[in-house]
């Protein structure tokens, strides 16, 4: 839980007495700053907030604990600005990119943004899951990052939907890798091997609903990267998605199906103020895409 951010709701709603107001205060809509505050009061274990036809009010326990909240928010906003100051202070970019990214793209990225801001600048990568990033870009860790799609972005701002290409990947003995056209439900048998699904829920759900629309109901094997996900493949027990493009490995074969349903669809969310180095991320992407 995002303890500061939830804080932030809270602070909102006690000097707006408002959630309406609150929420345009906070350049958010109502009910995910509703649900906020219920899951910070279920987490502190006391009500903060009476919801009245008139407004919100202060519970005796919201009373109380305001003037800390306020000094935790505050205090948070001021070490967020301090550590910008310092990172432009030594020239530093910050940047992420989801697991999901091939290197190559990683690395393009990499030297996009030196490009960009200078060979003396450093620019500091965080490879992580797409829900982490959207936290850290928007807690000023991160100037900009690469996540999947479909994924939360409240808080941040973002950039157009990007696809790149994705390939099927299966046991090499598997009879879905001997035949000229092979389909979806010529996988049942294997599990589905994909990172986690608190890494991003909403696509990982897309991708799931993908397959049972194709005709495959299929177990998942979480797995942490690529070099998992082979290895699962390989062992023959599994089958799964990569951006990693057809290499000899043994034991693998890459399938080529439905390229545009399964392709990994990305988009880079920044802070504000972040629009340049945003740019030179897309650019990035839409290189890809053309491959």
């Amino acid at each position: 839980m995002d303890l500061i951010r939830h804080l932030r709701f809270f602070v909102a709603v006690a000097d707006e007495r408002h959630f309406g107001r609150a929420a345009v205060a906070l350049e958010m809509t109502q009910p995910p700053l509703s649900q906020g505050l219920r899951r910070l009061e279920r987490h502190l274990g006391v009500d903060l907030i009476h919801r009245t036809r008139q407004g919100a009010v202060l519970t005796p326990a919201g009373l109380q604990l305001l003037p800390r909240a306020r000094l935790l928010v505050d205090d948070a906003a001021r070490l967020l600005a301090e550590s910008q100051r310092i990172a432009h202070a030594r020239g530093a970019v910050h940047w992420g990119a989801t697991a999901a990214l091939p290197d190559r793209v990683v690395t393009a990225g990499v030297t996009a943004l030196r490009t960009m801001v200078g060979a003396g600048a450093t620019v500091a990568t965080t490879v992580d899951a797409s829900v982490d990033l959207v936290v850290r870009v928007r807690g000023g860790l991160c100037d900009v990052a690469v996540i999947e799609h479909p994924a939360l972005v409240e808080g941040v701002e973002v950039g157009p939907v990007v696809k790149l290409p994705r390939w099927l990947v299966a046991p090499a003995d598997h009879r879905s890798a001997l035949v000229e056209r092979p389909n979806f439900p010529m996988l049942a048998g294997l599990a589905f091997a994909h990172a986690p699904r608190a890494a991003n829920p909403p696509a990982f759900d897309t991708v799931v609903d993908l397959l049972r629309e194709r005709g495959l109901d299929a177990p998942i094997v979480t797995v942490r990267d690529d070099r998992a996900l082979l290895a699962a493949v390989a062992a023959g027990s599994a089958f799964g998605l990569t951006t990693a493009p057809p290499a000899a490995t043994p034991g693998v074969s890459w399938l080529r199906m439905a390229p545009q349903a399964i392709a990994l669809r990305v988009r880079v969310v920044r802070k504000h103020g972040a629009d340049a180095l945003a740019d030179a991320v897309d650019r990035v992407l839409y290189r890809e895409r053309l491959r």
